[in-house]
């Protein structure tokens, strides 16, 4: 990667290189386990003049979501935190929601439920018609500029466009902004969430980086990149999603709407952590480095001592993390995700099987190792009954943790 995708300096630092490893979210079929199997560098870098952190787009969006294994209505949570958000709107009888990236109608459908007209831009195949069974009005494509264009003139401009965890899943940032732009009322509004750069890096949240994410914001190089395609960040919020993320808050640029004090606020907290200079990023490597060793040091002891491990869930966060740490099913015996989609299959490159969630019932496992930790207290709760056999939950992030 010689240049920014955003700025276009060739000023770019390493920031953590993960070695490589094969896309997170491409399971593998049992007939697939002895074909090879495609690997790509997962080397983050960032732009030292506009600061926006990004890894080679190696791996195009539609090899990833034309089909994509990864519905957001099996979280519990995060259907709530959607409903939460779309209860706090503020929607009329003629108001127009536009969702982009809209999964499995996760979030529109509670826009349904309030009788408001909206639609969801899913470029997925499978997940849109998932949506479309729930009664959300779905279209397949990715947005660019031109199907922004082609939108706009079928169904008008949205009052208020949703951009919920995309907006470091394109390579073309100035292109896809300038998607939601076309998109959005003069007068509308645009929300966006995405992790926040800075939590990723205080809390060692290596494990968010994969060949799906190509890029990582904190709020300063977040404005720049929605400038680009002619929006303003007016406000921000701190939210626990995902370990920790911004929801940006951006109307058009001719709008002439000032900043709330908030942003000001988070821009401190990034500059205080040295994010808006190259010190900031100086010691991630080496705090990964233990996150590894940490983990790979309990599971042979584990192993060592005749204890069985198995995993729960099979988020793609899980996959950067057992391929960097080079578990395989003699540390891991298996993984269970409720998501049917993926029940019989295996991770890719650690080829650990995929089972449903009954399978740690079934066996009483001695630990569970939580790969999506970022659902820690929904999971916590959904798998108190491991203690019934004295089992205990493992959580690898941000440190090793047995509890």
């Amino acid at each position: 990667m010689t240049s920014c995708r955003l700025c276009g300096s060739t000023d770019m630092t390493g920031v953590v290189d993960l070695g490589a490893t094969p896309p997170c979210e491409r399971v593998l079929t049992a007939g697939q386990l002895d074909e090879p199997e495609l690997t790509f560098p997962l080397h983050l870098r960032v732009c030292t003049s506009c600061w926006l952190a990004q890894i080679p787009p190696l791996i195009s969006p539609e090899e990833t979501f034309t089909d994509y294994a990864y519905y957001s209505s099996y979280s519990t949570s995060w259907v709530e935190h959607a409903r939460s958000f779309v209860a706090g709107l503020d929607l009329g009888p003629d108001s127009f929601v536009v969702e982009v990236a809209s999964n499995d109608g996760y979030l529109l459908r509670h826009v349904v439920d309030r009788g408001v007209r909206c639609l969801g831009v899913e470029p997925s195949v499978n997940v849109g018609a998932a949506a479309r069974e729930r009664g959300v009005p779905t279209v397949t494509a990715f947005l660019t500029p031109e199907s922004a264009r082609a939108i706009v003139r079928e169904h008008g401009r949205a009052d208020h466009v949703v951009a919920n965890n995309v907006y470091a899943h394109i390579p073309d940032v100035i292109g896809f902004t300038e998607g939601l732009r076309t998109l959005v009322a003069d007068d509308g509004l645009v929300s966006i969430e995405v992790q926040h750069l800075l939590t990723l890096i205080e809390r060692n949240q290596y494990d968010t980086i994969y060949h799906e994410h190509f890029q990582y914001y904190t709020v300063a190089s977040a404005q720049r990149a929605l400038a680009s395609g002619g929006l303003a960040v007016v406000d921000v919020e701190l939210l626990d999603t995902h370990g920790g993320s911004i929801r940006l808050w951006a109307r058009p640029v001719e709008a002439g709407v000032a900043p709330s004090p908030r942003v000001a606020d988070v821009l401190a907290l990034e500059k205080a952590a040295g994010l808006h200079e190259i010190a900031g990023y100086a010691e991630f490597a080496g705090r990964v480095t233990r996150v590894r060793r940490d983990l790979l040091r309990f599971l042979v002891s584990a192993a060592d001592a005749g204890r069985t491990v198995v995993g729960y869930g099979a988020p793609g966060k899980g996959n950067t993390l057992l391929n960097h740490c080079g578990v395989r099913p003699d540390l891991l015996a298996y993984t269970v995700d409720r998501n049917p989609y993926k029940h019989g299959k295996f991770t890719p490159g650690a080829r650990i099987p995929i089972f449903p969630p009954d399978r740690i019932a079934a066996d009483r496992p001695d630990y569970v190792l939580v790969l999506p930790w970022n659902l820690r207290d929904e999971l916590v709760e959904q798998l108190a009954y491991v203690h019934d056999w004295g089992g205990r939950l493992v959580f690898p992030i941000p440190m090793l943790e047995v509890v």
